[in-house]
């Protein structure tokens, strides 16, 4: 799979048009939307490989002009309802409950109207680590810790230097000081200031209620629409123990400096 940059999409005709995507990753931006089209996700993978895909959406909190529904043999689901200004929301489905089906809606002046949104897929075991339904903020387990540490897309050790609360969009951003990068995917965590001091940002939700706090902490998550989002998380001494045993006991899934 790989991302992409998307498509620029104009139509003025009340027609249905097809659009077939081939990347992992994107956006769709449609300017004056009027008609449907039918946006056909076919990445470049095998087709026996589909049915353990999701897909994600997440509309731009400007989209207006269309409604978004998810399409499987001629039978609509509402997914997006034009004007819904669920900010940050995230919609999600299996790749095999179908496809996406956007229709404009009737304008008196489609002129100002631009419905866009990003889109990802995802394999569902990364997918249930976003969006786990039940006890969200629930610690990890040791054995949890030990595999995120293996398959998160970022791996820190940091400190929590302040906490901010989005309560319009129901979550925390993290503001984090970074003392040791194992990894990262992207550039969340950079250098900053003449004093050299990696810092970034990582978001979970407002009900985890987290606070900042003294100690290292080790932090793993996973990138999600370009945004670092929060796994496991244990204090770093916490996370030294479990290593240790598990290394002492050949169980460790794979090999981190713990120091």
């Amino acid at each position: 799979l790989s991302p992409c940059s998307g498509l620029t999409h104009e139509s003025h005709k009340k027609d249905v048009e097809q659009v077939y995507l081939r990347c992992s990753e994107g956006s769709i931006e449609w300017m004056y939307p009027t008609g449907a089209l039918i946006v056909n996700l076919r990445p470049n993978i095998s087709p026996a490989s589909y049915k353990h895909l999701t897909v994600c959406i997440k509309p731009f909190k400007d989209s207006a002009g269309a409604n978004i529904y998810l399409e499987k043999t001629g039978e609509l689901k509402l997914l997006v309802r034009d004007g819904d200004r669920s900010p940050s929301r995230v919609y999600c489905f299996g790749y095999d409950q179908g496809g996406l089906f956007v229709e404009a809606t009737p304008q008196q002046d489609i002129s100002r109207k631009i419905t866009g949104f990003q889109y990802e897929l995802m394999s569902r075991g990364i997918a249930a680590d976003l969006h786990t339904a039940s006890a969200p903020c629930r610690p990890c387990s040791d054995t949890e810790v030990l595999l995120a540490v293996c398959t998160s897309d970022f791996v820190i050790r940091g400190s929590i230097q302040n906490v901010t609360n989005e309560a319009e969009e129901q979550e925390s951003i993290i503001h984090v000081g970074v003392n040791k990068l194992y990894r990262q995917k992207s550039k969340v965590f950079q250098l900053t200031g003449e004093s050299g001091n990696w810092r970034g940002q990582i978001k979970t939700l407002l009900e985890c209620g987290v606070k900042p706090g003294d100690g290292d902490f080790l932090f793993t998550g996973r990138m999600h629409f370009g945004e670092a989002r929060l796994g496991c998380a244990p204090r770093f001494k916490d996370f030294q123990r479990m290593y240790k045993e598990a290394k002492d006991k050949g169980l460790n899934p794979c090999e981190i400096g713990p120091d």
